[in-house]
Order: C-alpha cells, then sequence, then structure tokens
C-alpha cells in the first residue's frame, strides 16, 4: 500500500522495494511499478531515468542504513564480546525494521550493472573487516579465544544476521532483540575466551 502523504519519489522506491522483494528485480517492469502505484507507465520518468536507478538507490539507502547502526560502535568503550553482542543487535535491528529493502539488497543486488556492483562489494568488505576488528579486539584483550580464526568468525556471524531476511516476520514472537540476544549466545559461548584465561 503506498503511503500517499509521502513525496512521490519516496513512493516510487517504497513500491520498487517491495515489488523486487516480492517478485524479484528482473521480474517487476517499470508497467508493474506504474500501476502499483496508480500511475500511467510513461509519467515514472518524470522522476526516475530507469529501473536500475531504483534498484541502485535502494541499495545505496540501505547500505548507509547499516553503516549508521554499526560504525557509531567503534567509539563505545566497551568489551569487545559486548560489542559484538551490540552490533548483532543493531544489525538484525536494520533487517527488521526494512524487510523489503534489505531483501532486495542482500538478494537482488548481483543484477546491478559492473560499476554499481563493484561499490556493494566494496561495501561488505567494509562490513566484514568492521565485525574482524570487533573479534581481533576480542582475541587481543582476552574476552575472546586466542585461536579463532578471525576471517571464518566473521563469516560465521555474518551468515548469522545478514540471512535473517530470509525467514525474520516482524510482528511474530520474537522481536530483533530476541533474536540477537539468542545468536550472540549461541555464537559467543563457542567464542568467549575460558574464565581466567590471559590474553
Amino acid at each position: 500500500m503506498t503511503d500517499t502523504a509521502k513525496p512521490r519519489r519516496e513512493q516510487i522506491l517504497d513500491s520498487a522495494s517491495r515489488l523486487f522483494s516480492e517478485r524479484g528485480y528482473h521480474a517487476t517492469s517499470m508497467r508493474d511499478l506504474a500501476g502499483d502505484l496508480g500511475m500511467q507507465g510513461g509519467s515514472l520518468y518524470a522522476h526516475i531515468s530507469s529501473k536500475e536507478e531504483l534498484l541502485i538507490e535502494i541499495v545505496n539507502q540501505a547500505s548507509r542504513q547499516f553503516d549508521a547502526a554499526l560504525f557509531t560502535l567503534r567509539g563505545e568503550a566497551m568489551p569487545a564480546d559486548q560489542k559484538l553482542r551490540e552490533a548483532m543487535y543493531r544489525h538484525i535491528r536494520v533487517v527488521a525494521d526494512n524487510m523489503d529493502s534489505a531483501t532486495v539488497f542482500f538478494h537482488e543486488w548481483k543484477h546491478l550493472s559492473p560499476e554499481a556492483y563493484a561499490r556493494v562489494t566494496g561495501w561488505r568488505d567494509t562490513i566484514d573487516a568492521f565485525y574482524r576488528e570487533l573479534i581481533t579486539q576480542g582475541v587481543q584483550e582476552g574476552t575472546l579465544r586466542a585461536d579463532l580464526d578471525i576471517k571464518m568468525t566473521s563469516y560465521l556471524v555474518l551468515s548469522a544476521v545478514n540471512w535473517a531476511y530470509t525467514w525474520y516476520r516482524p510482528g511474530g514472537t520474537l522481536a530483533p532483540r530476541d533474536v540477537a540476544e539468542q545468536f550472540a549466545d549461541m555464537l559467543l559461548g563457542g567464542l568467549r575466551a575460558p574464565t581466567g584465561a590471559q590474553p
């Protein structure tokens, strides 16, 4: 359902997010978008230049949301295991609050043109680096096990939080915090250093 109180371009982005999420990028036509918005097909081009422009903007918005949620943790004065728990919650919260755009971001980005595709892969590298920093901090300060493979541990955490879009349903029995706490409890149970271990 389009929110007609929003500016027209924002309405178009919301509609594109939902239709790309439900049908897939390639299966959604400009005619589909126009019909969903109650517009004539040609009228869309007064607001956007192409369907890919919408995909790029949805992906860019999603990346900015993750950046804003996660990167402020770098300056927080807390142990790395607590930072990791909070990062997982913030990551899942972005997904839960933006299910349509998150689905497009994680599933449809592969349809981007080479230049835009390269920007997304670059962003994915920065998020991977962020989680590796947290894990490395934990190993160095002794809150996480010294024998952890930093890269594989980061992949494990990212797999847990990124794929929440495939099964999480807002309004269900678990809030984002509940999911993050359960994930963190399970993962940190295997990642934490034994009590009394020295860095």
